[in-house]
């Protein structure tokens, strides 16, 4: 192929020589010229591209080549393109410096560019780590360390601290409708640390698999389960959560009830009661993970279905989404027939809990404080996820948000086919977040949101002060309307057919 000039002053300031050489086809070749063009600082950053049609005709090719070459350069990071403003060369597509690379026998050689790390953290997970309420927690510890009895420097009790089981008691029965009693309470470091207690490891535990879970879930919960001997069997999920009517012969099931993950929602009234039927029916057990029960925001209370039978569901929870992960405090609510079995699991001592932080969260919870940071918090959350939905709104009214009315993550449902693109473009821009298919089960039948792609946002982890920048930044990486060609938005309306 020759070398072409294009000529577009008029709407980008300058001419633009691209050189199309290779046998890759003329689509390969306009990535490969441009992207070299971008990475070398011969275009700069915020340089506005010629319309895909001007382009085209000046270099003598398809349009749908060009197009399609402005897509994958927008999918990889290189450039952006939104409503308006054109297809750009990106803020963050600077040159790479390449770097010396010393070599035992051939000398200095060039490192290969590598993504940045990410500048914005919208994973899901976590909470704003900077908003944990010191001051309380403090305070709550000097208490705690000044009233604790001598008894509480020697080996701990394997259940828990009485004061934490007593405190979550009647937390749990306030807030979430949760009918026990201290010593049916098991304290733990966690979920994880729980449903090792539970299953053991080769089937130490007092329960035994096959497990069904939903089809949608942490894999990382999945791959302990599989090293703990278990067969986890996929439930399909839809817009009223974990379809029970589904389970067989299983004789435990895991969900997710009060908020789905990550598909969001709650599991519909019918469903509860059908799972609880099933459960009695069958002499199994349901495993309630109570994850971010607290964060309600555009309806009504979801209670925990263990209200419903004690005797025929386990929940566990932990302050991972309310406090912090670096806590390590968990609990199980179990039936009378597992205490015995989970503490033989878990040991003559308390190995995984620190006392004092046990202690700590008991005064917390007795004090109030805990109340108060909750709804603080869920105020916060609120707030972020009414901004996530207006700049959505605003920026990408084609891209529908579900999994809202709860919970600190969103589910943003794209185009099909633009999964995998809109993650390699937030690696490039910085941007730090999950695709929905990584939490597929790997066995999941295609059902009604099996064959969806979409991008899980996290919208608690950054601070307030970054939360903004994170917004704008995603919004930056989502695919444009029409997106399965990924047409320049300025051209959308002039796209012509595909041949």
């Amino acid at each position: 192929m020759a070398k072409s000039w294009v000529n577009s002053a008029e709407r980008i300031g300058a001419d633009l020589h691209l050189e199309l050489s290779g046998s890759g086809g003329r689509r390969a070749a306009l990535i490969d010229a441009l992207r070299a063009a971008v990475r070398s600082g011969r275009l700069a950053p915020g340089t506005r591209l010629p319309p895909y049609r001007s382009l085209a005709a000046d270099l003598g090719v398809a349009r749908n080549t060009v197009a399609d070459a402005y897509a994958e350069l927008v999918a990889e990071g290189w450039l952006t393109a939104r409503q308006g403003s054109g297809t750009r060369v990106a803020e963050r597509a600077r040159p790479l410096r390449a770097q010396p690379v010393r070599h035992a026998v051939k000398g200095p050689v060039t490192a290969p560019p590598r993504a940045r790390a990410p500048r914005h953290d919208l994973r899901q997970g976590t909470p704003d780590a900077s908003a944990f309420p010191r001051a309380a927690w403090l305070a709550s510890y000097r208490r705690a360390l000044q009233q604790a009895p001598d008894e509480v420097f020697g080996p701990g009790d394997p259940a828990g601290r009485v004061e934490l089981r007593e405190a979550l008691t009647e937390y749990l029965a306030r807030v979430r409708g949760v009918r026990t009693a201290p010593d049916r309470i098991v304290i733990c470091s966690g979920f994880a640390h729980g449903l090792r207690l539970l299953f053991g490891q080769g089937g130490g535990g007092p329960l035994r698999g096959p497990l069904a879970v939903e089809s949608y879930g942490l894999g990382f919960h999945r791959e302990l389960l599989r090293t703990a001997g278990v067969r986890t069997v996929p439930l399909p999920v839809d817009e009223h959560g974990a379809r029970v009517e589904e389970l067989t012969k299983e004789r435990a099931v895991l969900l997710t009830p009060a908020h789905q993950f990550p598909t969001g929602g709650p599991l519909h009234a019918e469903r509860r009661t059908a799972v609880i039927d099933w459960a009695r029916a069958q002499g199994g057990v349901v495993l309630e993970d109570d994850y971010d029960g607290e964060f309600r925001y555009d309806r009504k209370p979801v209670g925990a279905l263990q209200g419903l039978d004690p005797e025929r569901v386990i929940l566990l929870g932990s302050v991972s989404k309310s406090l912090s992960p670096a806590l390590r405090l968990g609990w199980m609510v179990l039936p009378e027939r597992y205490v015995e079995g989970v503490l033989t699991a878990k040991g003559e001592r308390e190995a995984w809990a620190s006392v004092l932080d046990q202690l700590s969260l008991a005064d917390l919870i007795v004090s109030g404080s805990y109340d108060r940071h909750v709804r603080r918090m869920r105020q916060r959350y609120r707030s972020r996820r009414d901004r996530l939905v207006a700049a959505l709104a605003a920026r990408a009214p084609h891209i529908e948000v579900t999994g809202v009315a709860a919970g600190l993550h969103a589910v943003l449902r794209l185009p099909p086919g633009t999964e995998r693109s809109a993650l390699k473009a937030a690696t490039w821009q910085g941007v730090a977040l999950d695709g929905l298919a990584a939490f597929r089960h790997p066995e999941a039948e295609t059902a009604a949101t099996a064959d969806q792609d979409g991008l899980v946002v996290g919208y608690a982890t950054p601070s307030e002060a970054a939360f903004g920048a994170a917004l704008e930044a995603l919004c930056e990486v989502l695919p444009p309307d029409g997106s399965a060609e990924c047409l320049p938005p300025d051209e959308r309306s002039h796209s012509p057919a595909r041949t």
